[in-house]
């Protein structure tokens, strides 16, 4: 592990690389997870490939592995998109593939760490993103990880047979 990666107690965050396709890809595709994203579609080696390519290499996305120092293993993924540097803001995204690594403050850890680089290395003004309202545990963790609510879009998503709501959350950072 370099000293440079974000970390704290239990996790670190080391920079995505191509070799972590096929976890990311078998991450996305389980059920418990990707019920918990706008996209739906089943992931592909070639789109993560492609991503990597078109979003991460050219810097309009910033993406790390959550590792787990013990056991010492990968668990997920936080993620920094639409990068507007103009703005200075992005949106925020974060999950945990390993089902056993869930429910235990990892993501909580992942988004404070998050949120520091985004104001420290970034220098966004803002941080941003979106979560379904029935996802509870997430909704929580966010705020714990000094995430506000902004808005409450109702019916936003339509998934599974119904409609589901939407929550907008930012971290604002004194930037002047």
């Amino acid at each position: 592990m370099s000293a440079a990666y974000p970390e704290n107690g239990q996790i670190y965050l080391r920079p995505i690389t191509m070799a972590d396709t096929d976890r990311i890809v078998a991450w996305r595709n389980q059920d418990r997870v990707r019920r918990n994203f706008l996209y739906q579609k089943p992931f592909t080696k070639e789109g993560h490939e492609e991503w990597m390519r078109t979003q991460v290499a050219a810097g309009r996305v910033v993406q790390f592995i959550i590792w787990e120092k013990e056991p010492n293993r990968p668990v997920g993924s936080v993620y920094f998109r639409d990068i507007d540097p103009v703005n200075k803001k992005a949106e925020y995204g974060i999950f945990i593939g390993e089902a056993d690594a869930a429910g235990r403050g990892i993501g909580t850890q992942a988004a404070r760490l998050a949120v520091a680089y985004a104001r420290d290395v970034l220098r966004l003004h803002k941080l941003m993103l979106r979560v379904f309202a029935d996802n509870r545990a997430a909704v929580r963790s966010y705020l714990n990880a000094g995430f506000t609510q902004e808005a409450y879009l109702k019916d936003e998503v339509w998934q599974d047979g119904g409609y589901r709501d939407l929550i907008l959350m930012a971290v604002i950072f004194d930037t002047n």
